[in-house]
């Protein structure tokens, strides 16, 4: 008797979580399905049907998306791919060095590596705005003003964060396994790549996801840095999208865009989520 009125307790209280949790969910979900809804409609009826659904009259179906996808002078693809290049290579770049220098800085605890890692930690607090106009200066003096090379500037920007979640990976690893490894005849490369790394997948997985959506939502960066407008990334696009015209600001081609812009990273982001989860706990194991 007593365990059945556990278990009903127990029942009500994860059913009112539930109840508490989807509602939450709904709130959070509201935005994007609001630039669903009005992306679909004809502009006059943004402002003033905004929480409607999309009528016979005020339904234009994928125009939108066409106007956007061909707004002034800039080829879309070419758009799409510098935005992809940008957030790939800078992602890859910063998982591949990082991962060497936290390894690094665990296992030799030099004073040297200590000082690197403070050093690396006091970068998460800085606010891009102090560093803007000398990262800006220091990049077009040295030519990393091209979507080519402004990985290299995010990987100085975004190394804090990564470093700082793989040492606390690293240093939960028992030191024996690199150890038996190295009498094996393991290099130092190969027990970074052929035994830490694979250990270390959850956490490469979760800084891989913040460093994606950083560098793909990332407005001010190539604002600054890259110099050519043709060759500007896909969130600075959708900001010229709303530039006003002779008809006046297309929030309907804005929404479209928009909306085209975080398929990317939904799509990342609920594809890795499990393993998200489990890196953020993993990275938290020491520090």
């Amino acid at each position: 008797m007593i365990k059945t009125e556990a278990l009903r307790r127990r029942e009500r209280r994860q059913a009112l979580l539930t109840v508490v949790f989807t509602i939450i969910s709904v709130i959070y979900l509201m935005p994007v399905l609001l630039v669903l809804i009005n992306s679909l409609k004809a502009n006059a009826f943004v402002n003033t049907e905004t929480f409607k659904l999309p009528t016979a009259e005020s339904f234009v179906g994928l125009k939108n998306y066409v106007k956007g996808m061909t707004f002034g002078n800039f080829a879309f693809y070419k758009v799409v791919f510098y935005s992809f290049f940008i957030t790939i290579t800078s992602t890859a770049l910063i998982l591949l060095c990082t991962s060497m220098a936290a390894w690094y800085i665990s296992r030799v605890g030099s004073l040297v590596s200590k000082i690197v890692y403070y050093l690396c930690v006091f970068s998460m607090v800085v606010p891009f705005q102090m560093v803007m106009y000398t990262l800006a200066r220091t990049a077009d003096q040295v030519h990393l003003n091209t979507p080519w090379t402004i990985p290299v500037v995010y990987l100085g920007f975004g190394a804090g964060l990564a470093v700082f979640m793989f040492t606390g990976f690293v240093k939960s690893l028992p030191l024996e396994i690199e150890e038996a490894a190295a009498i094996d005849g393991c290099g130092p490369v190969k027990i970074l790549y052929k035994i830490i790394c694979p250990m270390l997948s959850p956490s490469l997985v979760a800084c891989a996801l913040f460093q994606f959506m950083w560098s793909c939502n990332d407005f001010m960066g190539p604002l600054l840095y890259v110099t050519t407008p043709r060759k500007y990334p896909m969130a600075i696009f959708v900001k010229l999208s709303m530039d006003s015209t002779s008809e006046g600001i297309q929030w309907n081609r804005i929404l479209a865009l928009s909306l085209i812009s975080i398929i990317p990273q939904l799509l990342v982001f609920f594809a890795a989520q499990d393993s998200f989860i489990d890196g953020i706990a993993a990275g938290s194991v020491k520090g």
